[in-house]
């Protein structure tokens, strides 16, 4: 695991950028295609128009990345609250990106049908391979989730590398997720993390004892690769330990 703390959450989102085409590159260089799973939500966003930007867009043969999803909730694709539909404007559409290369959760199944219908397809993409992606994009909840593992649900006690649909009784709804035993089978592992309102559950992950049920994003640990942490100093206010 490796620390990379930032005065401000810009430039925390630029080192991400960064950090993004680097692996993308060397992915691309060594297998042809670089795979990713993003992150939804309010930050990921600003990335991902990062990303889309005049000073980025031209640094990568985007043909050559494929998109996946941590995580979807259980809405149609073209609702407000779609981690999909935040994608396509911030990142899919400004880029010009094949919907070839989008692999997106088909919500219009029941939950546990498009978990599984989703693990099936990352399963066929990745063919005869161990699915491992090439960089999974995390943020964190203040209740200490990641992708949709949240606390006290049972999708944290996986084993196995899969998707999951998961029941959120506190706001009654389904999500779809990626668990933690898929995410850890990828390459690299970022969290993007900036904020004072994520100091306590950044100091909860990090650096208090394993309590899975409490605190999910525990379970995140890259088995042959790497996680990286990217925070700006208010998240990372918190820590006793910054190396």
């Amino acid at each position: 695991m490796k620390l990379n703390i930032f005065n401000t959450a810009d430039e925390v989102l630029t080192a991400l950028a960064d950090y993004f085409v680097k692996i993308a590159q060397e992915s691309i260089s060594a297998r042809s295609r670089f795979t990713v799973a993003l992150s939804g939500g309010s930050s990921p966003k600003k990335l991902y128009e990062l990303l889309a930007s005049t000073s980025y867009a031209d640094q990568l043969d985007w043909t050559k990345v494929f998109f996946f999803f941590g995580d979807e909730r259980n809405v149609p694709q073209d609702h407000k609250d779609s981690n999909y539909l935040m994608a396509k404007k911030a990142l899919f559409e400004p880029l010009l990106i094949s919907p070839a290369n989008v692999f997106a959760v088909d919500t219009t199944f029941e939950p546990a049908e498009a978990a599984q219908k989703y693990g099936e397809i990352i399963a066929a993409f990745f063919d005869e391979d161990e699915p491992s992606f090439d960089l999974v994009l995390l943020g964190l909840g203040d209740n200490s989730h990641t992708a949709s593992l949240f606390p006290h649900t049972p999708v944290l006690h996986d084993t196995k590398p899969g998707v999951k649909e998961v029941w959120l009784e506190d706001q009654q709804v389904w999500r779809i997720t990626l668990n933690a035993p898929l995410i850890n089978e990828a390459r690299y592992i970022a969290f993007l993390v900036y904020g004072e309102g994520k100091a306590i559950a950044v100091h909860h992950i990090l650096e208090d004892a394993e309590d899975i049920d409490e605190y999910p994003a525990q379970l995140i640990d890259s088995i042959t690769g790497e996680v990286e942490w990217f925070l700006d100093e208010a998240a990372a206010a918190n820590l006793e330990e910054r190396e």
